[in-house]
């Protein structure tokens, strides 16, 4: 006598079939002794955010997949393709938040009398 394994969505529509066709299903054990682990939905990767910089002219400001996994601290060099550069300096607080996908927004500092605003998320 040859058997078969049947997964999850299988043994799901078999049941649900015979419970309307009035059948009664009898479940036993598989004969192991651990409890089977109910599956768990997989995390988006983690993936870099690119900020959007107001009155831009060439900035860009990335934070790397790698600085939101570490969750530290980070300053942020925003020059790009600009002649001048720029700082934006995110606390471990917002880099966690940028990570969870929360708005923020951070002034850059002042360089050549502008300064611009770097909003993530």
């Amino acid at each position: 006598m040859e058997r078969t394994m049947v997964d999850r969505r299988e043994f799901t529509i078999a049941s649900i079939l015979a419970m309307l066709s009035g059948v009664t299903i009898t479940i036993s054990g598989c004969g192991s002794s651990s409890p089977a682990t109910p599956a768990t939905p997989s995390p988006s990767p983690v993936t870099d955010v690119t900020g959007t910089i107001s009155a831009n002219h060439g900035h860009v400001a990335v934070v790397t997949s790698a600085q939101l996994l570490g969750g530290n601290a980070v300053s942020l060099n925003i020059q790009g393709t600009a002649s001048h550069t720029h700082t934006v300096e995110l606390s471990a607080g917002e880099i966690a938040q940028i990570r969870g996908g929360t708005r923020v927004g951070k002034d850059s500092t002042n360089t050549n009398g502008h300064m611009h605003t770097v909003t993530f998320n």
